[in-house]
């Protein structure tokens, strides 16, 4: 090889060296060009996994290498199963199709394989747009206004999708952990009906995300917050709503509590198939970081008051793995609470 030959090789393998992601960038460049990205989302139209995945769209596309077309589909089934199943059964695997699911079913999963069969460990996590911030809450018109006061009702009504959602984790804690009078209503596909629900008096109250709570109920003080089920309290929750584990009389109740609300770090995950090539799981990875951090899109979730505090991809995977870590006698203990 003459000289110029040496230099010509010498000036490619600096440039590889430099740009180790150079050969992905353009491979998954080429494969989203003109393709079209579907986020499904495992709820009804209007409650907040929607509200989110709908807010993403908009934006994505721009961030995507190739810039392709963004579109939602509402999937709603078995607490947002059903659009987490469909990653591996009629969805094309290939980096097009995207989930957003209630993180709720992790804790499901976890205590119940056997009936699961299936592992959030087994998918490539994008990330996620919000550690969630969970609530149950009394309507207030029903005059419940404290943790007290709805321990003291016969019965209290709450709604949920189906068993699998956070909104039953948060349900059965009350029921199975502090022996609260709480009757769940499942059946609903998804938070707008149930906001419908208690709205028309056929529920006392919820569990739900903060953030999906209507602005309009918060001002004008038309519920009453009982419980919050994180250690952290948003500015504008009343300060006098106490955290699950302050309520816990043991540290076996702690640790317990602990596991259960472990996948509420995870409120609105977005995960791909496993076969989906990594590079384009990386590219889509990238692309979720570059718009929670785009002025456009910070200006449109203000306007909604969409909470952001974002969770990485690899952080996300470091969560997942140290719930399905959790010790024998402690997973026998979530099964309980969960069945």
């Amino acid at each position: 090889m003459g000289v110029a030959g040496r230099k010509w090789l010498i000036r490619t393998i600096v440039a590889f060296a430099i740009c180790p992601t150079s050969h992905h960038a353009v491979a998954a460049d080429d494969f989203f060009r003109g393709k079209t990205v579907t986020l499904v989302v495992g709820y009804s139209v209007g409650g907040g996994y929607d509200q989110y995945a709908r807010a993403l769209a908009r934006h994505f596309g721009s961030r995507i290498p190739g810039n392709p077309n963004v579109l939602v589909q509402n999937m709603p089934g078995a607490a947002s199963l059903t659009a987490v199943r469909y990653l591996d059964a009629n969805a094309a695997r290939d980096g097009t199709v995207i989930t957003t699911f209630d993180p709720g079913l992790i804790t499901e999963s976890f205590a119940a394989p056997d009936v699961f069969r299936l592992r959030f460990s087994d998918y490539q996590w994008l990330g996620s747009m919000l550690r969630d911030v969970r609530i149950c809450y009394a309507w207030g018109a029903t005059g419940i206004k404290t943790w007290d006061d709805m321990m003291k009702r016969k019965e209290f009504l709450i709604g949920t999708t189906a068993k699998g959602s956070n909104a039953y984790v948060n349900g059965a804690i009350l029921r199975k952990i502090f022996h609260a009078p709480v009757r769940q209503i499942a059946g609903y596909p998804g938070s707008n009906e149930q906001r419908l629900a208690l709205e028309r008096g056929e529920l006392e109250g919820n569990c739900g995300s903060w953030t999906a709570i209507p602005q309009e109920w918060i001002v004008n003080h038309k519920i009453n917050a009982l419980v919050r089920f994180s250690p952290k309290r948003p500015a504008d929750m009343p300060a006098n709503v106490p955290f699950v584990n302050e309520l816990a009389t043991s540290q076996q109740q702690k640790d317990l509590l602990d596991v259960l609300n472990g996948s509420g770090e995870l409120g609105r995950p977005f995960i791909v198939a496993k076969a989906v090539p990594a590079d384009r799981a990386a590219a889509l990875r990238t692309a979720l970081e570059a718009v929670i951090k785009d002025d456009g899109f910070l200006a449109e979730a203000q306007k909604q008051n969409l909470l952001l505090d974002p969770v990485s991809g690899e952080e996300a995977e470091k969560i997942i793995a140290t719930i399905y870590a959790a010790p024998p006698e402690l997973t026998r203990k979530v099964k309980e609470v969960l069945e």
